[in-house]
C-alpha cells in the first residue's frame, strides 16, 4: 500500500478552554484530493494553520513525505513542497497579476531582500509566474492590474501563487469563498485539472464542489473527526447528516 504523503497523528490544539483540534488523525495519500468539511467553528482553519506551521500544536505530530515536520517553521515546510492558499486574498492591488505571482516565486526562492526590481524584470521569476497563471486559466490576464480584476480572478491569482512554488501538496482554505456560480465553476474546473497531478487538501463550504471533486472527505465537528471516507460513505453517514450535512440542502442535489 502506498505511504501517505501527509500523516497527522493525535493533533491537538487548545486556545484557553477551547479545544480547536481534538486528537485529529488523518492520512492524505499521494495524488489524492482530500476535503475537510464541517460547520463554522469546527477547527478547519486552525488545522490548516498547524499543517503549514503558522500555529504550533499542543500535542500530536505531523509527517510530510516521511519526515516529522511538527516543529518546522513555515518557510522550511514551503521548501519541502507544502503550499497554502488563504480564505482571504492578500495581493498587491496596484501590481499586475504576473508581478504578484512573480513575488511568490521570489519569496520561495529566498530573494526577499531584492524585492521589487527582480519581481518585475528577471526571467527566472517571470517565466514560472506566467506558467502558473496559464495553469489556472489566467495567462491572458497576466498584465492586468489586480485592482481592476474580479474577486474570482483574485482567487485564481492566489492559486497561481501557490502553484508557482512547485509544490508537492496544496493546502486550500475555502478557494470558492465569495465566488459567484460562474466563478465557482471555473475554480472547480481548475482544481479538477490539478487533481492527480498534485496532492490537495481542500477546506470548503461549497458542498457541490466538495462532492464533485473529493476522493475522500473528513468531517470535523468541534475540533473532532467524526467521520472519514468516500463521498458516498460520507453522504450516507447518519452522524454526519445529523451534525452537518442535514443543514446543507445543496448536498441532496449533488
Amino acid at each position: 500500500m502506498t505511504d501517505a504523503l501527509l500523516s497527522i497523528e493525535g493533533l491537538t490544539k487548545r486556545f484557553g478552554g477551547v479545544v480547536a483540534s481534538d486528537n485529529v488523525r488523518l492520512d492524505v495519500m499521494p495524488g489524492e484530493l482530500h476535503a475537510i468539511i464541517g460547520p463554522n467553528g469546527a477547527g478547519k482553519t486552525t488545522l490548516i494553520g498547524q499543517l503549514c506551521g503558522e500555529i504550533a500544536p499542543n500535542a500530536g505530530g505531523i509527517h510530510f513525505g516521511g519526515r516529522d515536520i511538527t516543529a518546522l517553521p513555515v518557510h522550511d515546510r514551503s521548501l519541502m513542497g507544502l503550499a497554502r492558499s488563504f480564505q482571504i486574498t492578500s495581493l498587491f492591488p496596484h501590481f499586475t497579476a504576473l508581478e504578484n505571482v512573480a513575488l511568490a516565486v521570489q519569496a520561495h526562492a529566498g530573494h526577499s531582500f531584492r524585492f521589487w526590481r527582480p519581481a518585475r524584470r528577471e526571467t527566472e521569476l517571470r517565466d514560472p509566474a506566467r506558467a502558473a497563471l496559464d495553469r489556472v486559466g489566467l495567462g491572458h490576464r497576466a498584465d492586468a492590474t489586480v485592482a481592476r480584476m474580479s474577486h474570482g480572478e483574485h482567487r485564481q491569482i492566489e492559486l497561481a501563487m501557490a502553484l508557482a512554488t512547485s509544490p508537492r501538496m496544496l493546502l486550500l482554505d475555502e478557494p470558492m469563498a465569495g465566488l459567484g456560480p460562474d466563478e465557482s465553476a471555473r475554480m472547480v474546473k481548475t482544481l479538477r485539472e490539478l487533481k492527480g497531478e498534485l496532492t490537495i487538501l481542500l477546506i470548503e463550504h461549497d458542498m457541490n464542489a466538495v462532492f464533485a471533486l473529493a476522493d475522500r472527505i473528513t468531517v470535523l465537528v468541534y475540533g473532532r473527526t467524526i467521520a472519514s471516507g468516500t463521498p458516498a460513505e460520507i453522504r450516507a453517514n447518519a452522524e454526519v447528516r445529523a451534525a452537518y450535512l442535514g443543514e446543507q440542502e445543496a448536498v441532496s442535489h449533488v
